[in-house]
């Protein structure tokens, strides 16, 4: 699966899933810019990446905010030249039952983790379309499919970025554009390491393969999808869920 001679741009990368897939592209032959708000874990990733022979660089980023992703991607593309594969993965929780959940706390979930994606996507399709190829990969959740008490505004969100997937899927594809999502069960990172044991215990009782998933289980489909392996498969969501969710 070699992507020699291809930039990713990755958003969320200093930690969990994001991370893996900056970490595992550029394992891969890719050069990765990594994007997110901690520049110090930005660092720390862009060493791993160079202490393993690869090359990477940092670009600071809140992706809520629309100049920060015009910025970012701009800076990205004049230091390597283009970005020709996206993992739109950053993204946040504001969990509350929706009769006592605040407007800015679904306002929030909605502009990082859906409203960033199709902004990252308008910022450097010009780039893909110039070269003919590009790879859009949005990391949406399991929940987005199924739905989760509690969790209206993520699952919302989640849900449109596989609707958003398939319609750009539908208008690049001519281009040899591929758009496609990747749905992770429970993995385990920073945002699930704040549940309860009794929730986790809960969790792999549903999941067929008896375990939670890691980030490196979804870092490997990314890397699938960024690949000329994955070169016929578009408006696809591929689901690493453990058998969690099937059908």
């Amino acid at each position: 699966m070699s992507l020699s001679g291809h930039v990713a741009f990755v958003t969320g990368a200093s930690q969990g899933i994001g991370r893996a897939c900056a970490i595992r592209l550029a394992k891969e032959g890719a050069t990765v810019a990594v994007a997110a708000r901690n520049q110090e874990k930005l660092n720390e990733v862009v060493h791993q990446i160079s202490a393993n022979g690869g090359q990477a660089a940092a670009f600071a980023l809140d992706v809520s905010d629309e100049e920060q992703i015009k910025t970012a991607t701009k800076a990205a593309i004049g230091q390597f030249g283009k970005i020709d594969i996206l993992v739109n993965n950053a993204g946040i929780t504001r969990d509350q039952l929706v009769m006592r959940m605040k407007r800015a706390d679904w306002d929030a979930v909605l502009q990082t983790n859906l409203t960033s994606a199709y902004l990252c996507i308008q910022q450097v399709i010009s780039s893909m379309l110039k070269q003919r190829w590009g790879r859009i990969i949005n990391i949406t959740s399991v929940f987005g499919q199924m739905g989760q008490a509690g969790q209206a505004n993520y699952a919302a969100s989640k849900a449109g970025l596989i609707g958003l997937t398939m319609a750009i899927a539908r208008e690049v594809g001519s281009r040899n554009i591929t758009c496609n999502a990747v749905a992770p069960g429970f993995i385990e990172t920073p945002m699930t390491d704040v549940l309860g044991d009794e929730l986790k215990q809960n969790a792999v009782k549903q999941i067929p393969l008896g375990r939670v998933g890691n980030t490196d289980d979804v870092a490997g489909a990314v890397a699938f999808l960024a690949s000329d392996d994955a070169a016929y498969v578009t408006g696809h969501v591929l689901s690493v869920n453990g058998g969690m969710l099937m059908g």
